[in-house]
């Protein structure tokens, strides 16, 4: 099979890996050296290892092929239908590049209900018409609104009498993915999906101690405009005492329980939270920083939101210009190696919005319509069939795909013309991304392009290798509903695989 990308890996030394081989029955979680040299050999290995006592009221779902041939080197239920968890965005990320290509830009115009006149100014109002761009994260908060000031700056903006409105109607759907647990909504893991988000739409708060044994720790928010109140149960302890802080947000509110504890002189903790109404800060806060920058906005901030608001309607409005993302290779990028879910649901939706029937019934949410188009893209290339999905993160319990449709989609991808950017959009074995930490050491480092799924009962690692005989090879292992033991990490059984495979040095036609 004739490839459009290169793999690059870099093979460790024998004399340099682990040198302890992997004892199945022991609970130590050495990587292997004892690696095959001929195909016989290495499924006899892996039928070994999936078979091992551990593993029995645990799921495994299994596929490796070779690119270069074409041949099935090993399989193991790989039709068997598996919770993906974030292998979900490797879906995600093959739909958006098919769909649009790698150069695409997610667009958000600015409009305005009257023209800027001779002094500057706009007798009406500034209208932001979100179209889910996730890129807006930079570490320094304000940075994030400088394109939106150069739009209205070079559109001779300099004051608006009216309100700003932070228009999400682009999407339809509500604010939880379809799937997500109600756990969820107070991690930010479950941040909020709308058309306009800020800083993946997580804000911190800092914890200090306070002056004195029993008094309340300091509480202070790091990232301004939030409209976040902060409801503070905590309490200073000794010096010697441990800090621990917990926090709960009841669905819908805006206040923020902090309970726990900080020691005195404690250099201070960094919280996380997700911020509900993403749009309205979103609002709040570009009214501050266009304010900084001289632009002073006279009104309030409304935010207009499917189903109560219908989609703009453009006309006899002035169109200001529009912020561009970066190339969708970028965002997918941005996505995939870190394994963050609000940016993958908000690329979803985009796609779903974008191919959204101008006829579709006002109830289809951007959600659905970008499941309907992930089963068409499923069905027209021949990839195996029992994908379901809810959503495109993986968030969702209730995804499912097989180890056979994953193999098919990674092969596809190899292929595709936006091959590139697919690949180099995946995290790299000892190197960056969710398994920068993972495979240290072996010949898997450095050569493992690979996306994770982790959910608390799931475990999962799909993606390319090439193996000490420079063959390439494409491999999903999903492995679901296993209690590790003690010594021992869900994901080790997954990284012995992948290094048993950098490790070998037999070929698929063996």
């Amino acid at each position: 099979m004739k490839m459009k990308f290169n793999f690059s890996p870099t093979h460790a030394l024998a004399g340099l890996i682990l040198a302890a081989t992997l004892l199945q029955t022991s609970p130590v979680a050495a990587q292997p050296t004892n690696f095959a040299q001929s195909l016989p050999e290495l499924r006899a290995q892996l039928d070994a290892h999936l078979n091992q006592p551990r593993f029995h009221g645990a799921l495994w779902a299994v596929k490796i092929a070779s690119l270069d041939t074409g041949r099935v080197l090993f399989e193991s239920h790989a039709d068997r239908l598996m919770s993906p968890a974030s292998n979900s965005k490797l879906y995600t990320g093959a739909l958006a590049l098919d769909t649009f290509g790698g150069d695409y830009q997610l667009a958000t115009p600015i409009f305005a209900t009257a023209k800027v006149n001779r002094f500057g100014t706009v007798r009406g109002d500034l209208i932001v018409s979100g179209r889910g761009d996730p890129t807006w994260k930079h570490t320094n908060f304000w940075e994030n609104f400088e394109p939106f000031v150069a739009v209205l700056t070079n559109a001779g903006v300099r004051r608006v009498t009216g309100d700003l409105i932070a228009d999400t109607t682009f999407f339809h759907g509500p604010p939880a993915g379809s799937g997500w647990c109600v756990e969820d909504l107070e991690d930010t893991e479950g941040a909020e999906v709308s058309a306009l988000t800020l800083a993946d739409n997580v804000a911190q708060i800092r914890a200090l101690p306070g002056l004195k044994i029993s008094s309340p720790a300091m509480l202070t928010m790091v990232t301004p405009d939030t409209q976040l109140i902060l409801s503070n149960r905590t309490q200073t302890i000794a010096r010697d005492g441990k800090a621990r802080l917990e926090m709960r947000r009841a669905p819908g509110s805006k206040t923020i329980f902090i309970f726990g504890e900080v020691p005195l002189g404690d250099a201070g903790q960094i919280l996380e939270t997700p911020v509900p109404e993403p749009a309205a800060w979103f609002g709040a806060a570009l009214k501050t920083a266009l304010a900084r920058h001289g632009i002073p906005v006279q009104g309030q901030v409304r935010c207009r939101a499917w189903p109560a608001a219908a989609p703009l309607v453009e006309t006899n409005w002035v169109r200001l210009g529009e912020v561009k993302s970066p190339p969708l290779r970028a965002v997918i990028r941005g996505f995939m190696k870190p394994s963050q879910n609000l940016e993958t649901d908000l690329v979803f939706a985009h796609v779903g919005a974008t191919l959204r029937a101008s006829n579709a019934p006002a109830w289809v949410s951007s959600e659905h319509a970008a499941v309907v188009a992930l089963g068409q893209f499923v069905t027209t290339n021949g990839l195996p069939a029992g994908v379901h999905f809810d959503e495109g993160s993986g968030l969702s319990r209730n995804n499912l795909t097989s180890a056979n449709a994953t193999v098919a989609l990674l092969t596809l991808m190899a292929t595709n013309r936006w091959a590139p950017d697919f690949y180099d959009a995946l995290p790299v074995a000892a190197v960056d991304g969710t398994i920068r930490r993972r495979m240290k050491n072996t010949p898997a480092a450095g050569n493992v392009h690979a996306k994770t799924g982790t959910l608390r009962w799931v475990n999962a690692l799909s993606g390319y290798i090439t193996t000490a005989a420079g063959e390439r090879l494409v491999f999903s292992l999903m492995l679901n509903r296993y209690d590790a033991p003690p010594g021992r990490k869900r994901t080790d059984e997954l990284d012995d695989i992948a290094v048993r495979l950098a490790g070998f040095s037999g070929r698929s036609e063996d």
